[in-house]
């Protein structure tokens, strides 16, 4: 059945669900799905590397609302587009990235041309649409209509199935993963270190967009005492987005320019080369208002890389750690637990090393990609996973 992924994020625009979906549909045979994504400067560069059915389209939108003329006109010109595409190539089936933009589009097909969906819910975005009543009543019609709903992991499975009301047989769970090939473990080295800047310091590593749920600034406002014990740790923050002006004013106003890099958007090789040579990794993460995180792809990337990994107790981080075997979980509010058990974790370097061992092992074991892609691919087919096929080689 040919099927077409409907995805606003997609590489090269920086975010995990985008690189759930390439590592996921790359591996997939290539005559049965089509991907269409947004515009991006880098677009170009990046499509050159792969071999995928691939459009892209204008996909920015200023409002994911339809009641004003702005979001009307939005979804229009995107309609438009998507109902060419469906045309031209035959679609019969439809994935949608996210439940808005994605999945209005994705609607819209299933009410017009009588296409079904299914749509992938990350967790976020249903704390998001429930706090306004007129996305709460978008998303409510696409989960509705969906044949059925792939939740990234269990709190997101809960948010559907205690706040939205999505009957348990409606919804599938795919969890994202890494690719252990290329995010492996690598000896500490002396020149890659220098090349990123980091000299013999001892790094604390936060990878993500600078977004207020990702606690960068919990853990910059625990630093001050955590550098009084360790005098030349650096903290390393690899993401950029719209906090980066408040961070930037609070390392100021905290004067700890000294203890803090601001890496911005940097390549895979880059972020390899920091996973790799971090000594702690750190998502601070944790709730605000409706905005939560869902999942925490990092968390697995960095573990992977054989580094022990602490984060913030809410949304879905729990799900991709062995607590206390491979990670552990603060309250990212709590600056003295957070500071505690940073220290505590630094001070014990076998434990690190044994945490970082460990975490090898469970990402290996829990989400390796080869593995999720025939997991993916026999959900997507209804099919048993051992009758799965040989799919497309990463």
């Amino acid at each position: 059945m040919k099927t077409l992924l409907i995805s606003s994020v997609f590489p090269p625009q920086d975010g995990g669900s985008g690189r759930w979906f390439w590592e996921i549909y790359r591996r997939l045979p290539r005559s049965e799905y089509h991907v269409v994504t947004g515009t991006h400067p880098r677009a170009a560069e990046f499509d050159a590397t792969h071999d995928l059915n691939l459009t892209r389209i204008p996909f920015s939108l200023s409002t994911w609302g339809t009641s004003s003329v702005a979001g009307l006109g939005g979804y229009w010109r995107l309609w438009k587009h998507i109902r060419q595409i469906v045309r031209q190539h035959s679609i019969e089936r439809i994935h949608c990235g996210a439940c808005l933009p994605d999945g209005w589009i994705a609607f819209l097909c299933r009410r017009f041309l009588k296409i079904p969906y299914v749509c992938y819910m990350h967790g976020e975005e249903l704390c998001y649409a429930g706090a306004s009543r007129e996305l709460g009543w978008m998303s409510r019609r696409v989960l509705g209509n969906a044949d059925f709903i792939i939740a990234n992991s269990i709190n997101t499975e809960n948010i559907l199935r205690d706040r939205w009301g999505v009957p348990p047989s409606q919804i599938r769970r795919l969890s994202p993963g890494v690719d252990t090939r290329w995010f492996c473990p690598a000896p500490r080295n002396p020149g890659v270190r220098e090349t990123l800047g980091w000299g013999e310091r001892l790094v604390i590593l936060t990878v993500g967009r600078l977004q207020k749920r990702k606690g960068h600034e919990q853990f910059i406002r625990a630093l001050p005492a955590i550098s009084r014990h360790f005098p030349r740790v650096l903290y390393v923050i690899a993401g950029q987005g719209e906090q980066y002006t408040a961070l930037q004013s609070l390392v100021d106003e905290l004067d700890l320019r000294q203890f803090v890099r601001f890496m911005g958007s940097v390549s895979e090789e880059c972020l390899l080369q920091c996973y790799q040579q971090c000594d702690l990794f750190v998502l601070p993460n944790r709730q605000i208002g409706y905005d939560v995180e869902g999942f925490g792809m990092v968390l697995i990337e960095a573990q992977a890389c054989s580094r022990a990994v602490i984060a913030g107790v809410t949304g879905g981080t729990t799900e991709t750690m062995q607590v206390p075997q491979t990670g552990l979980l603060i309250d990212p509010d709590d600056s003295n637990e957070m500071v505690e058990t940073i220290i505590k974790l630094l001070d014990e370097p076998r434990e690190l090393h044994r945490m970082g061992e460990a975490g090898r092992r469970w990402v290996k074991e829990q989400f390796d990609w080869e593995q999720l892609a025939r997991q993916a691919y026999a959900t997507f087919e209804n099919i048993a996973p051992e009758g799965s096929p040989v799919l497309v080689n990463g």
